[in-house]
């Protein structure tokens, strides 16, 4: 009720510095950041792929080479860690409580609390427990996998004997017997740290004398090549078979004569086809035009079968027919003819 600020005085911008997440120490000497080294600072930005325990051993790699005379080194990390943080973990940086943050391993231990919860950590120890060596895995690779999902969780709280136990058992029949054979008889007989150094040295050895199975022949088939070979012909001939049903679509509404070219009628309904048909038909019924007349006046086949041209047959002229090679039709002969 005391207040006697106008409306426009209590809702003008606040000029004063918002006080951050993090305070930073009073130095005795002034700490100064060159663009060189901050240029070298790993970059985080909140992603769901993006391993922050990999990003804390970067960036302490990286602050471990800036050494200034008289200055505490985790206060070098205090004031270069906010450089690193992008689009979500800067929003995150932003959104500490103000002076929340007053030492290195409270800001490491906050950012590890928000981008690598408890639930990640029970995910990944699963993973750890559950191991398995793939089928066309070498040693090596299956025990460099291993090392990387335990250096990605250093929260897994799981003891050496019990890695060493896990990692044996996802072994294939073939490199367990191997690790049998070289350790004496079992690998049980070692301690956890004998058993990781065996297991060390087999996987370096194996990486340096790769075995004959693994060299590739002339002949032999590379499945991923095949599979992508196949992959590719299946969709070709999917295209073409979409181009195929799009033709012949187009082709059965199209009307072409395939004998005189028109766009008005199909082959089977041309008019010539018609009218050749109709010819035909009519030699057949006994109409003029018929090819096969042994009484025609035209010469033709049926003339062999004239009685008055067969050999060794005298032509008979009669008076209803003097003419041998020429049939008249009764009908178009006048009725008072003799």
């Amino acid at each position: 009720m005391g207040d006697e600020r106008t409306l426009k005085e209590l809702a003008a911008p606040k000029l004063d510095d918002e006080p951050l997440g993090i305070v930073f120490p009073t130095l005795e000497k002034p700490l100064k950041l060159n663009s060189g080294f901050l240029n070298l600072l790993p970059k985080f930005y909140g992603r769901g792929g993006e391993d922050p325990n990999r990003f804390l051993k970067e960036f302490l790699v990286v602050c471990s080479s800036m050494k200034p005379e008289g200055i505490d080194p985790n206060h070098v990390k205090l004031h270069s860690f906010p450089f690193s943080l992008f689009d979500i973990a800067k929003d995150w940086l932003y959104s500490l409580p103000p002076g929340s943050i007053t030492t290195w391993d409270a800001l490491q231990k906050a950012f590890l609390e928000n981008f690598f919860p408890a639930s990640r950590i029970g995910s990944i120890r699963k993973e750890i427990c559950g191991v398995k060596q793939h089928s066309n895995e070498s040693l090596y690779e299956y025990w460099e996998r291993f090392k990387r999902l335990c250096a990605s969780c250093p929260q897994h709280q799981i003891s050496d004997q019990l890695l060493i136990q896990y990692f044996y058992e996802g072994l294939l029949g073939n490199d367990k017997n191997m690790i049998d054979a070289a350790s004496g008889g079992a690998l049980v007989d070692k301690t956890p740290t004998q058993a990781r150094q065996l297991i060390s040295n087999m996987a370096k050895n194996a990486r340096q004398f790769g075995s004959r199975s693994d060299v590739k022949t002339v002949n032999e088939f590379d499945l991923t090549s095949v599979k992508s070979q196949l992959q590719e012909n299946a969709q070709q001939i999917a295209t073409l078979t979409t181009l195929m049903s799009k033709f012949v679509g187009n082709e059965s509404k199209a009307k072409v004569c395939g004998i005189c070219f028109d766009f008005s009628h199909n082959t089977d309904a041309c008019p010539t086809v018609q009218s050749e048909n109709v010819n035909a038909l009519e030699g057949f019924s006994g109409q003029p035009q018929r090819k096969y007349d042994p009484f025609s006046p035209t010469y033709n086949e049926g003339w062999r079968d004239h009685p008055n041209l067969r050999y060794g047959h005298k032509p008979q002229f009669t008076q209803a027919n003097p003419r041998p090679f020429v049939h008249q039709n009764p009908q178009s002969q006048p009725s008072n003819l003799p």
